[in-house]
């Protein structure tokens, strides 16, 4: 019993060390990370919020029944220079349901540098399908799914030829990892 006790409590800090928080200037979103399933996307993810990369940028695409996206712009939408791309995890069977991180991607499946977006609402037609890539899902809202339903509600409006940008500039102020529990 002790050993499985032990057990528990080693997961339990493994999976401490990939929960992020990402402070807004709305409140804040905590992500549980699935490095089981989407090891790549996880290692980048935590990659750039150990680096610092997403303090000052925003969300800057929101569209209310669909998503929010940030991780690639500042408030004044000065794009970030990023790492190189990486390989699509899409196949990892998560799915892209109401309160799931995946990354951001051009057209091409394994283009996805360091934006992310937070599904407001189940998008399972984001998800792979036999001979069609999709977005790969890396992990889930664990607190804070009333900000992100106060960041979808935001005013939006076309920015420098990018639409559904918000009105007044939703900033992640910082993100960090959370402190394993002692």
């Amino acid at each position: 019993m002790l050993a499985l006790m032990l057990s528990l409590n080693s997961l339990a800090l493994a999976d401490d060390s990939n929960r992020v928080v990402l402070k807004t200037n709305l409140g804040e979103i905590e992500l549980q990370l699935d490095a089981e399933n989407a090891p790549i996307t996880v290692e980048n993810f935590l990659a750039y919020v150990d680096a610092g990369f997403y303090n000052g940028l925003i969300f800057h695409r929101v569209i209310e029944n669909f998503m929010i996206q940030g991780g690639g712009f500042d408030a004044e939408m000065t794009q970030k220079a990023t790492q190189e791309p990486i390989k699509n995890e899409s196949d990892n069977g998560l799915s892209n349901r109401r309160g799931t991180i995946a990354m951001a991607r051009t057209r091409a499946p394994d283009s996805a540098t360091a934006q992310f977006f937070i599904n407001t609402v189940n998008n399972f037609n984001l998800d792979g399908a036999t001979g069609r890539p999709g977005y790969a899902v890396f992990g889930e809202v664990v607190r804070g799914m009333d900000v992100v339903d106060r960041i979808r509600a935001v005013p939006t409006t076309t920015h420098s030829r990018m639409a559904d940008v918000p009105v007044e500039p939703v900033v992640i102020e910082s993100a960090t990892r959370v402190a394993a529990a002692e």
